[in-house]
């Protein structure tokens, strides 16, 4: 894959909005022949600064115009595809003013998939597992015009519960307004 060929590619998904991409994405979008050779172009690509790797099998356009401030969610997405992920927790908490502190470096993501804490450019996103049904995730989420769905203020608040945290910074006041 040589360079122009590359900018190419990523400026026409770029102009479709995504900018994030999985390993298995980009085998797909450069169709090499052999996996070295992508590994090698991909490596190329990452050391010119036109492709970032915020994690493991991750891939960021650094050059995106459809780049926003939810990278972090677009990467926390990629790295659970096909499950059902939403923010929850103290991060989703925090959004509604529920809890006083604000997490800066921090994505807490409720996942029907594998948890893990995965560093990042962006912050550090932290996936807990729940074994809820895919019914009762739906009703209780709310989906914006972001990357993740989110958690309604009483769900995530259940999750904190559930999951063992801290639950001393909750304002049940400004939880009883969020409702």
């Amino acid at each position: 894959m040589n360079r122009t060929t590359a900018l190419q590619k990523m400026m026409k998904w770029d102009k479709q909005g995504r900018y994030v991409f999985t390993l298995a994405d980009l085998t797909k979008i450069f169709a090499e022949d052999s996996p070295k050779a992508l590994q090698a172009g991909l490596n190329r690509l990452v050391k010119e600064e036109i492709l970032l790797r915020p994690a493991r099998g991750i891939y960021l356009f650094n050059l995106a115009y459809s780049r926003d401030s939810r990278a972090i969610e677009h990467i926390a997405r990629a790295l659970r595809r096909g499950e059902y992920n939403y923010v929850s927790l103290e991060s989703a908490l925090s959004e509604y003013g529920i809890i006083s502190q604000i997490p800066i470096d921090r994505l807490t993501v409720m996942t029907t998939g594998r948890k893990g804490t995965y560093p990042t450019p962006f912050g550090t996103i932290e996936f807990t597992h729940t074994k809820r049904r895919q019914e009762d995730i739906l009703a209780d989420v709310v989906q914006t015009n972001r990357p993740l769905k989110i958690a309604k203020p009483e769900r995530a608040l259940r999750d904190l519960k559930r999951v063992g945290r801290n639950v001393h910074l909750v304002d049940e006041g400004a939880l009883s307004y969020a409702e």
